[in-house]
């Protein structure tokens, strides 16, 4: 029997580790993907409900009236402001825009589950440097930079590990780059972060023409479920060529309206992130009470060790209804990581993780 003969790129493609239990039913905590526990508010609803009304009409090809808000906001530029379909969109498209086999990708692992499909789908070459402490070693980071680096990327604070490095690192870090490579500072959960301001980092961006700062709406804004990413760009150059590579119209009319809605609300955005403090507190706490010690966390979401069981753990949580990741999925075997959920979502898991371990 003939089948269909693909690309080489589809068997070197990993396939990316999506959390279970999405189709399930009923009383679920469900604590695997990096989501927020608050629903969306009832102006951002309000504001997708309306941009339905206008479906048969394609989005904003530019995206303008999201820019804009975004220009008032952080005070970049709107030509050097990249939209897309959450932030793996924008990821996506600077390997697309960036990488070609012999060019280099430099990050560090466990990391970000996207960034092995940057390479993987170009062809480029992957220069992965462990972290150090579940910390991104920066000074290994810039020892592997090479004429052929096109891309850095640092996920500060880091996924699966919840930890973060100070911005004054980061900033010497991103000096040390050569012009020619690119760096993503992947900060998706900055607004978590305690060690600095989340705007702090702003102040580089004049500084390095080669920098984007990539944030998403699908943590702190709630909005995971429409996707938005958005980019923050040293140059207009890196914005145009993200936006060449991809399919038009990659950003729908109602995320377009919520993300806008969303903008309006960082009262609403301050007390999300003060919830989750709180809940980072709770969960940290009750984990070393079972004797089990998390990496210090400055995201939403607990990092730890729990040794060779953890698939049971896993698995046995699951039957509890209670859904969190699983380390060997993300990296690193005999780890979980588990979002901050409500008060009484982290109750139950911890009551139930007690009679596992």
């Amino acid at each position: 029997m003939t089948r269909p003969e693909f690309s080489a790129r589809v068997a070197r493609l990993p396939r990316y580790p999506a959390a279970p239990g999405y189709a399930w039913e009923g009383d679920i905590a469900r604590l695997a993907s990096n989501e927020s526990p608050d629903p969306p508010l009832p102006e951002v609803v309000e504001a997708a409900a309306r941009a339905l009304t206008g479906l048969n009409r394609y989005p904003d090809p530019t995206n303008g009236a999201l820019r804009e808000r975004l220009s008032d906001r952080y005070g970049v530029p709107v030509d050097r402001i990249a939209i897309g379909n959450g932030s793996c969109d924008i990821l996506l498209a600077a390997g697309e825009a960036l990488l070609e086999p012999g060019a280099e990708l430099v990050y560090a692992w466990p990391s970000f589950s996207i960034y092995p499909h940057l390479t993987a789908a170009s062809g480029a070459t992957e220069v992965v440097v462990p972290l150090r402490d579940e910390r991104h070693d920066l000074d290994a980071m810039a020892a592997e930079i090479t004429a052929a680096t096109r891309l850095v990327v640092v996920c500060n604070p880091n996924n699966p590990t919840s930890t973060a490095v100070a911005l004054a690192d980061i900033e010497a870090f991103v000096a040390r780059v050569p012009r020619h490579a690119v760096v993503i500072l992947d900060e998706a959960y900055c607004e978590f972060n305690l060690l600095d301001d989340p705007d702090a980092s702003l102040d580089l961006l004049p500084r390095h023409p080669n920098l984007v700062l990539l944030r998403t709406f699908s943590k702190v804004y709630g909005l995971a479920g429409l996707r938005v990413g958005f980019g923050l760009c040293g140059s207009p150059e890196v914005r145009e060529a993200l936006d060449q590579v991809r399919q038009p119209f990659f950003c729908n009319a109602a995320a377009q309206a919520a993300a806008i809605e969303a903008l309006e609300h960082q009262d609403a955005v301050a007390a999300r992130v003060e919830r989750a403090i709180a809940a980072r507190l709770q969960l940290d706490a009750g984990l070393r009470g079972l004797g089990i010690e998390p990496a210090e966390s400055h995201a939403n979401f607990a990092w730890f060790d729990v040794g060779e069981g953890e698939a049971e753990i896993v698995g046995a949580l699951a039957q509890r209804g209670v859904l969190v990741r699983s380390g060997s999925a993300l990296g690193r075997p005999g780890h979980l990581r588990v979002t901050y959920g409500t008060p009484a979502e982290n109750t139950r898991f911890l009551e139930e993780l007690a009679t596992l371990v």
